[in-house]
Formats: C-alpha cells, structure tokens, sequence
C-alpha cells in the first residue's frame, strides 16, 4: 500500500477524521477511497473485546475470553521467555477475533502501593519493567498484531489521574519513569504509545511536545502512532502539533472540525496532519495486510497455559517446614477465595472469562483429601462467629490448615486508589484464629499490591499467588502440593507499614499537583539506601530446593565508559530438588558525588537446575548501568570511580560481590564563580593547581598554634574552614594582598581549563 499516494487523494475533513475514533473502539474508515476501519481492544493479559457501543470501564459485557495472569504476577518470574509466550497466545487471539491493537502492557512504576491499578503494572524497577514488557511485545507483535504500550508517562496513581500533575525533576523521570517504555520502544519497536491522562510538571502528557516528539521519537526511535488514553484529550490541535496521533474515542467530530479549522487559518502546519495519518494508516495496513481470522483459539489450551504462567509466578514468602503438603495429609482449605478466587483486578483490563478453576475444585479433580470451610463473606466483608468456628474446626481436624485471603475486588481497581496496606479485618481476624487452632496454617494470598500482614510470626508459611489469572485455583495446588516447585521472585518490596515507603507524605499530592519529591529512591532504592527494615525485600522469593552463587569472574578489573564488562557467576542447586532461581545482578556507585542508591538491578536470568547441577550464568554490562542522568550534560554520565557488581538472590540478600574500576569519558564542564567554595574547585585537580598558591596562604591563616591543644582553630578545623570557604573571601581575608582584579583573572584561569 502506497500510504503517501494515499494520503494525497484525501480531503482536509478525511485527514482530520482520522485522527479520532469512530466510536469507543474503531479506527475511522474512508469508504471513497477503500480504507476500511480497524479495531482496537483492551488487555494486556487477555481480551476484553467489547461492541462499538462498549465502554472503557467494562459496564458492559464483553466476549468470552481467557484471562492470563496480571502484570503484578507475571513480573514476578522474572522469565522474559515465558512472558513471551503468553504475549504469543494473547497475539493469536486478537488475529482471531480481528483486532489490529491491543492496549498494554502498562509499565508504570510502582510508586506507592496505594496505587488501585498496581495489579496492572509491572514492577517498582524500571529495569525489570522494561525487560519484561518487551518480552511481552515480541511474543504479540511477532503475530502480527500490534501493542499500545501505556500510560506514558508518570502515570502513577489513580487519584485526580485525569487532572494532576505529576512535577518530578529530569533525573528522576529519565531514571526511574521513562526506561521501562524506553528499553520496549528500542528492543521491541511497539506498534503503538498510549499516552496517560495526567500533566508532567503542568503539561498535560497529550500535549506534551518534549515527551512525545523530542524523547519518545527523536531519542529514542519511536516510528508508530500515538493514541491518546480514553479521554486523555484536553487541547486537541495543540497535541496533534504535539505528537498525539489518534484521539480515542471518538469526539463526534467536534475535534476533528478544530483540526480543519486550524490547517485553514494557518495555526496548524497541514504536514503535522499529513504525517499523523501517515502513522496511524501505516500501522493499520500492517495488520489489514497480514490479518489472519482464520487464526485458531483453543481457549481449553489457554487456560491450561494460563495455569502454567501462573505456577511459574506465585512467591513463597515465607516456609517454615509446613510446604509442600502431602497428598496423603488431611488439609483444610478455608476462606471463600478457596472456592471463588479473585484472579484479576477491576476496570479496562477485567476479563469475561470462559472459565475459571478454584483451589478446592482442582483439589478436588485430583483426589486430595480437603475439607472446606467459608470463613468470611467477601460480599459483605465480614467474617460472622459462625463463620470463624467453622473454619477452626475444619483447622483442628487437619493436619494442615490454608487459609486463602488477600483483597477484594472492591479494595483495588482502576479509578482510585486504595485507603491503606491492610487486609479485610474480618480476615486477618480468621487468619489469627485459625493459627490459633492449628501450628501448621499456610497463608495463600490473592491481591495485586502489598499488604500488611499483622499475623506473619503466627503462621508457617505465606505463599503469594497474586492475581493469578482464571486458572490460579490449579496453579495454587499445583504449587501448594510440590507438582511446581515455587519460583517467582518479588518484583516489588514489601513495607512493614505503609509509612515507611518513601512516597508516603506527597502520594496523592495536594489539588492537582502531586510533587515527586522522593526521587530517585523508589522502592527498594530507598529501602535499601536507609538500610531499613522490610516485611520482604524486592527480589525475595523462595524455593522447595535451596541455591548458592560462587565464583564470581569479571572480565576486566578496569574498563572505560565506552567498553561492556562481562560478568560470569556460578549458580548451584544445593538443595534436594530441581527447581528455577532468579539469578539478580546488582550495580552499585561506591562514591558518588551525586546521590545515588545502594544497589540497582542492571541484570537478571531464571535458571533451572536438578539437585547438586551448577551453572555458569553470564550478563553484559555497558554504559548505561553503570551511569546515572546529568542535568547539566542533559544525558547519561558516568562518574570516574569504582562499583560493585553484586550477584545475590534479592536486593537484600547478596551472595557474591566484586569491584570494577570504571573510567568516565564524558566531561562536565565546571563553571566557577566569586562564590564557589574551595571544596568543590579543589575535586578539579586541574583547578586545584590554579588556587593552589591561594591555599597555601589560606591554610597558614588557619593554622593551628601547636600541639598544645590550646589553640582556638586546630590544624584539622582550619582546613576544614578553608574547605567552605567561598573563593570571594580571598579578598577580604587576605588584608589586601589579593585584590579583586586578582581574584577576576583567577576565575578566567579557572573556566578557561
């Protein structure tokens, strides 16, 4: 299809009206010309197709589909190959059900765990997140159906999202919220961008013309077509000349009027239109082109799928002997999840599954001997004293007791955030009771965010199944009896107390402003960074089997910015079991001028090994992580100096360490000014040499009087003095040996260097 000889034949009215909806869910066609409409529909982990007539939300019903695993889980295995093919099964589905988009992955950070749409994200890291969507997007797109990557960007919470601004400097947007979308755009070439609701620093994101058009295409390469979220629109001829592409829904015209109305009075470059159509109708014609209804769906193997995605995501968080369970032993399932299991969060993404398999149903289809007790009723979100004795005497009789909770639906959904961390209180009450009545109660948790769990110390083991998807009843046993051998590793830390996450006094903002005053340090960054206690730390996860990591190779003990270091480490199963470990590697700035955290994760591989195999697991690392974003440079800078390279199984639980030397190629030029101190002119060794005279003077006015200690300014405190010191009090200190024409022509020595 020749779409620039297309473009050409269309009038000023078809241009403008495709670059809008023709209802909630369809492109716009141009019956004259042959351009036929083309669906989108919402994900990301599985489809939510709707009529013409549908809703954003899902008020309305939509097909019958199968539901995947949420990001929240998905993250969790840490396995870009399995995450792929899940994107492969969703990417068939959407050839056979002709849709040309479908919206996500969402990789916004996990800023708060307050946020109501966490379920939907990836991970507080924006190395895992990136990573992993765009293993996501290759396993779509390699079907020929395209994405819409979202919500970009600093889309953060749910609270006033079509209003606030989200206002964070450039080092913490370029550091923590833009490089999951960049690592996709550039690994996986996404069809599509969603822009989110929110402003960025007053701006709004559909509008925004350094984030859509000067970092997402000029930086980073972008070639498809930006859509903006459903009703993300404020000004629609001042984001078109932005980058925003395609408006969805439809305005009903009134937008696509504005647009004529601009072109014709020369407030809107006719080619800014031109170049939008072109984007949208190129990515359309690569579906139309290679459109395969006749794809088959066999949504039977999707659950079956599902259920493996599922087992390969839940993390054991804690196992004090009690798991796996025996098929021989008598176990109490208790708590309404075990029979109606909440697998998936609210809003845009919420499935019409086909089906879904409970805890107690597969138990049940593979023979178990399990007994069920309600325990609460989460329609009312009560646990009643009838209720509570049930379960603690279905407990007593067995010999171990599972209590399935977590978070209602109502508790977390798009639209708004949550109140706070903590679980119902009518279950907490019936996990309290239960362990009471039985040593050996396990803890199965369904919720798409971290929760307070006031009852850990009282129970044995906490397996955290996250919303698992329509087959996470299956998946659960499977791992809950040993058939799965638990893999999955926190993509997110777990505060003990919803205070200590570092968002906690500006989440949520004041009015329309919420101000990112943390930073950089988001989740573990700051856990790790003010050394505090946590409920469970980013990267933790348990196993059925035991692993090591020894003998850690790096391929060079020096490097320059401009060179890749090769790190090689030997991961072993030194347990009884085979089983997966999540091998993580960490990069750490040991003396940074600018603040910088602990550790960041730079690297990570899941590898399966039987009992007493090791193997060698090796990363590349370049340039970008060892660096960190300069302000004045405007791009990424690497300070001269020595990291460590740690390789350890979470942030906080580190196996092996090394130390490379890395040599920083790129120069901030320092400017010097009358009120520089000495301090940070004499970290320039070059400028040291030019106020080195001066320094010398200045010490021996500062000097101490001896070793007496009866002095009132000691050698030590001298120096330090001088070290504050402002290069402007040379001249009033020195009794007039240094003038101010003196102190001009050192100021010149020192920004000619």
């Amino acid at each position: 299809m020749d779409i620039k000889a297309l473009i050409k034949e269309m009038t000023l009215e078809e241009k403008a009206g495709l670059c809008s909806g023709l209802d909630f869910w369809h492109t716009k066609p141009v019956e004259r010309l042959g351009v036929p409409a083309v669906m989108v529909s919402d994900g990301p982990h599985g489809l939510r197709k709707q009529d013409e007539q549908g809703d954003h939300l899902g008020i309305n019903d939509s097909i019958k589909a199968v539901c995947m695993p949420a990001a929240c889980a998905t993250a969790a295995s840490f396995d870009r190959d399995l995450i792929r093919r899940m994107g492969e099964s969703i990417g068939d589905s959407c050839q056979h059900e002709k849709l040309s988009v479908v919206l996500g992955p969402a990789v916004n950070i996990k800023r708060s765990p307050l946020c109501g749409r966490n379920f939907e994200y990836l991970s507080e890291d924006p190395y895992l997140a990136g990573e992993m969507a765009a293993a996501y997007i290759n396993g779509v797109q390699s079907r020929n159906v395209g994405v819409s990557i979202k919500h970009f960007a600093a889309n953060n919470q749910e609270h006033r999202r079509m209003s606030s601004s989200s206002d964070a400097d450039e080092r913490t947007l370029r550091e923590i919220y833009f490089p999951a979308f960049e690592t996709a755009v550039k690994k996986a070439r996404p069809w599509t961008v969603m822009c989110s609701y929110n402003k960025i620093n007053g701006v709004y994101a559909s509008q925004n013309h350094w984030l859509l058009t000067d970092v997402l295409r000029g930086e980073w390469g972008f070639d498809g077509y930006v859509m903006s979220d459903w009703g993300a629109v404020s000004d629609r001829v001042p984001g078109l000349a932005a980058g925003l592409d395609l408006e969805m829904p439809s305005s009903g015209g009134v937008n696509d009027k504005k647009i004529v109305q601009a072109v014709r009075s020369g407030e809107l470059d006719e080619a800014v239109l031109d170049q939008a159509v072109e984007r949208i109708l190129t990515i359309n014609y690569r579906y139309l082109e290679n459109a395969r209804p006749d794809t088959p769906w066999d949504q039977e193997a999707d659950h079956l799928l599902s259920a493996d995605i599922a087992g390969q995501c839940m993390v054991l968080l804690k196992n004090e002997g009690v798991l796996p369970l025996s098929e021989t032993d008598d176990v109490a399932f208790i708590g309404e999840f075990a029979q109606k299991p909440r697998y998936q969060g609210g809003g845009s993404s919420h499935i019409n599954s086909f089906k879904t398999t409970s805890a107690l149903e597969a138990a049940k289809d593979l023979g178990l001997k399990v007994t069920y007790a309600q325990g609460y009723d989460v329609a009312r979100d009560e646990a009643t004293d009838e209720n509570i004795a049930q379960a603690v005497a279905a407990a007593r009789a067995a010999k171990v007791a599972v209590v399935f909770a977590g978070l209602p639906d109502a508790y977390e959904s798009e639209g708004y955030d949550r109140a706070d961390m903590a679980m119902p209180a009518c279950q907490n009450r019936l996990i309290e009771a239960v362990a009471a009545a039985n040593p050996n109660t396990v803890v199965v948790l369904h919720n798409g965010s971290p929760v307070e769990m006031p009852w850990l110390d009282k129970v044995k083991a906490v397996l955290e199944a996250y919303l698992g998807g329509q087959a996470v009843g299956l998946a659960t046993v499977r791992v809950l009896y040993g058939q799965v051998n638990p893999s999955g590793h926190l993509a997110e830390s777990f505060p003990v107390k919803l205070s200590d996450n570092p968002s906690y006094l500006y989440y949520g903002g004041e009015g329309d402003r919420t101000e990112y005053r943390e930073g950089v340090f988001v989740g573990y960054r700051y856990y790790d960074k003010k050394d505090m206690p946590v409920l469970f730390p980013f990267g933790h996860g348990l196993s059925y089997t035991t692993f090591a990591y020894s003998d850690l190779r790096l391929s060079a003990d020096a490097i320059t910015d401009r060179d890749t270091l090769t790190v090689t480490v030997k991961a072993a199963n030194t347990g009884s079991r085979r089983g997966q470990t999540v091998v993580q590697l960490y990069v750490g700035d040991v003396d940074s001028t600018a603040l910088r955290p602990v550790r960041e994760l730079k690297g990570f591989e899941k590898v399966e090994l039987a009992p007493s195999e090791s193997r060698d697991v090796t990363f590349t690392l370049d340039k970008r992580s060892f660096a960190c974003w300069n302000d004045e440079l405007h791009d990424w800078y690497v300070e001269t100096g020595d990291f460590t390279i740690e390789v350890g199984q979470s942030s906080r639980a580190i196996d092996v360490r090394g130390t490379v030397h890395v040599t920083g190629t790129a120069m901030v030029k320092k400017h010097f000014t009358k009120d520089s101190i000495f301090m940070d002119i004499m970290s320039d060794p070059a400028a040291m040499q030019v106020v080195k005279p001066l320094l010398d003077g200045m010490g021996q006015m500062f000097g101490g009087g001896g070793s007496d200690g009866d002095s009132a300014i000691t050698d030590d405190m001298g120096a330090a003095m001088v070290k504050y010191m402002p290069l402007r009090n040379v001249v009033s200190f020195s009794g007039g040996a240094v003038s101010e024409d003196v102190l001009n022509g050192l100021l010149q020595a020192l920004n000619s260097l």
